[in-house]
């Protein structure tokens, strides 16, 4: 099972996408028990990688509770330090989440985080990036290599953005007592950022793990009047998955999962029925020819995290 379950959209009532819903997330009781069925959902089809993040609203807390039911050791659960949801469910605010990676913020959120072991495995920066200096700051790296001794982790970092590519080269020339401090790199990658590939061969080579995220390019791969500049990648997307008799965004998981071969490729299903629907990645597989096809869609990682900041919160 080469399919991991992201958290965001079952502990946020709103997520950056560009499909909306008409759904009302407003009765939390409710919203959280929806949750607590897509992760129920989730482990009986197999599924036992879980990504999560206190950036994600109440995620952390649900998957806590709901692996208090559970009594599984090959359950692996990844979290992340680095982002405060500060939304607190209004579904009007205009801040959703504040980016800290000081030394301070490391320290309080993994006094919740911690409470994940000993199914916590993996331990990440929250978005990595050039500018926070997290990577240079001494203090916040020997913490994250006191933790991976104390606890047994595996330390990552999650990328965004026109540079990915750079901050993943930077992360791997640290070292931290003569030692490499990063196992696992959680990346934005599809066919329309593909950057990824420059560096995916070196990374396996270095027996670093590599964990895909936003394979959906939130949203963008679904048919939508408002991106007429896509109506070819549509119709691409659109015959592949009758073919294969799958959905497009079955399509667009499979072609990271065989593009990027051993990676992790994580699902934001939001429910059980989006969850069911991305598995049957099991189902089929993309020629040669297909995947050159998908690949001739790839767009410059500046145009696509141009578009990426543009799209809402719904």
């Amino acid at each position: 099972m080469k399919l991991g379950l992201g958290t965001a959209a079952l502990g946020r009532p709103q997520y950056i996408n560009v499909r909306t819903e008409n759904c009302d997330n407003s009765n939390l009781s409710e919203f959280k028990k929806q949750s607590f069925n897509v992760l129920e959902e989730a482990y009986n089809l197999g599924i036992r990688y879980f990504d999560t993040a206190p950036g994600y609203g109440l995620a952390e807390e649900l998957l806590l509770e709901w692996l208090q039911t559970k009594k599984d050791n090959s359950i692996e659960v990844a979290t992340k330090w680095g982002y405060t949801y500060t939304a607190n469910f209004d579904t009007n605010a205009t801040v959703h989440e504040i980016k800290e990676h000081s030394l301070a913020k490391l320290k309080e959120q993994w006094t919740f985080s911690k409470q994940l072991l000993p199914y916590l495995k993996v331990y990440q920066i929250h978005s990595a990036t050039l500018e926070t200096g997290v990577l240079e700051n001494t203090q916040v790296l020997e913490h994250l290599a006191f933790l991976k001794k104390e606890h047994n982790l595996k330390i990552g970092l999650t990328t965004t953005g026109t540079n990915q590519v750079e901050v993943i080269r930077k992360a791997l020339n640290i070292l931290v007592d003569n030692e490499s401090i990063f196992d696992v790199f959680q990346i934005t990658y599809n066919f329309l950022d593909q950057s990824l590939q420059e560096i995916s061969e070196e990374l396996i080579n270095k027996n670093k793990s590599i964990v895909i995220k936003e394979a959906l390019a939130n949203g963008r791969f679904f048919k939508n009047e408002n991106y007429p500049n896509y109506n070819k990648m549509y119709t691409t997307l659109e015959n592949l998955a009758k073919k294969h008799n799958v959905g497009v965004d079955a399509i667009s998981l499979k072609y990271c999962e065989q593009t990027i071969p051993g990676s992790i490729v994580l699902s934001g299903a939001s429910n059980s029925n989006q969850l069911k629907e991305n598995l049957k990645i099991n189902t089929f597989s993309l020629s040669n020819n297909e995947i050159e096809i998908l690949n001739a869609l790839k767009i410059s990682p500046e145009a696509y995290w141009k578009e990426r900041k543009q799209l809402t919160w719904n």
